[in-house]
Order: C-alpha cells, then structure tokens, then sequence
C-alpha cells in the first residue's frame, strides 16, 4: 500500500546569510512573475494578438522578528548599505520537515535592505515587539530538499 503524503505545515522555517543567525516569524514576498508581451504581426490575418513571457519581476521580500536587547542587525546592514551600495547578500530560506531537514529551499540573489520598521508601541498591550525588513533583490530560485 502506498504511503499517504502530506503537505509540510509551513510554522517550521530557518533563514539564513552570511554569519547571521536569527530566528524570524514570518517571510513573505517569496513570489515570481514573468511580464506578458501581447504581439501581433502586421500582416497576421487572424485578429487574435500571440502572448509570449517578457522580463521576469520579483516584488520585495519581508521578514519580520522579535526585538531582542542589543540588537541592531536589521539597523546596522540598512545603515551599511546607505554608503556602501555594492553591500548584497544571498539569503537563504528553508522550509524544514519534522527532522529540521529543508524540504524546499529558495534562494534570494544580491538582497539589500529598502526599509526596516521598528514594533509598533502600545501601553496597554499584551505582545512580543517585533521588526521588520524589507529586502529588494535580483532573482528567487528555488530547490526541493
């Protein structure tokens, strides 16, 4: 009898580059899309335009995680890059299994911070403060296992 197949929850995750070593809450943005190009011939004698895939597009990636005392990493690599524009970094993003094992994996090219966002601040609440980044890039690729 064939074993029954699941899909991987997506809570157990790790993200990774250079020496850094930080546990995120959530990534968003991992997307892909290739721009549409609508041509027709002059002389086409149907009245139907062809559709063929243009340049490839890839929206900002946001990773979000607790404020930690005496950290300054999402600060530090934003402030770098505001006199050091050469700074990238691939990043690293992996969907694990049950035995911390990456199941799929993408991979972010060149990435550099364009926004960082400190925790919103309320007396009264009852909540972990988190940060945010936001990272533009040149490409995604992604890898199973």
């Amino acid at each position: 009898m064939a074993e029954e197949l699941w899909p991987v929850p997506k809570f157990h995750f790790e993200v990774s580059w250079g020496d850094v070593d930080l546990g995120f809450q959530e990534v968003t943005g991992l997307e892909m899309e290739t721009q549409l190009i609508e041509y027709r011939a002059g002389n086409d004698l149907g009245l139907i335009t062809k559709k063929i895939p243009g340049l490839k597009k890839h929206g900002t990636i946001t990773l979000k995680k607790g404020v930690f005392e005496n950290d300054t990493t999402f600060y530090d690599w934003f402030a770098d890059v505001q006199t050091n524009t050469e700074r990238r970094e691939d990043i690293i993003i992996s969907l694990l299994n049950e035995e911390h094992e990456p199941v799929m994996t993408w991979t972010v090219t060149n990435a550099f911070p364009v926004k960082i966002s400190g925790p919103d601040l309320k007396s009264d609440a009852n909540e972990i403060a988190l940060e945010s980044i936001e990272l533009a890039h040149e490409g995604i690729e992604q890898t199973a296992g």
